[in-house]
């Protein structure tokens, strides 16, 4: 009678053991709700990096077309008449999608097209 007390007091912590093996549903939950979190806050965060990169790349198209424009200015003695004459003279690679130029007194701007927000 002594060895089946031995034997079920052996068998007790195993038993123990398999119902602490896993994780519970609250635990599970949290975790879940974590990473939810992290995941709204990397997309928040990456989010505003892209009009951020649109607006600096407008900015530099702007920056370009001036300096082809003050460039063949200063090559011919006058602007251009279109965008073309810039890319078949070689000071743009080829014409600007954002911006086109317009005539002021003496002077050319670049002005927007707008496709893709660009002021």
């Amino acid at each position: 009678m002594n060895t089946e007390v031995d034997e079920m007091v052996e068998a007790a912590p195993a038993r123990r053991k398999k119902k602490n093996a896993g994780f519970t549903l609250i635990e599970l939950l949290i975790v879940i709700a974590i990473l939810g979190i992290l995941a709204i806050v990397v997309v928040l965060s990456v989010g505003g990096t892209t009009s951020s990169s649109k607006k600096q790349a407008c900015t530099a198209d702007r920056q370009t077309l001036t300096i082809a424009l003050e460039a063949y200015h200063a090559s011919y003695s006058g602007y251009p008449s279109a965008m073309s004459d810039l890319v078949s003279k070689g000071f743009l690679v080829a014409p600007s999608t954002s911006y086109t130029f317009a005539a002021g007194t003496n002077t050319l701007t670049a002005v927007a097209n707008n496709p893709n927000g660009c002021v």
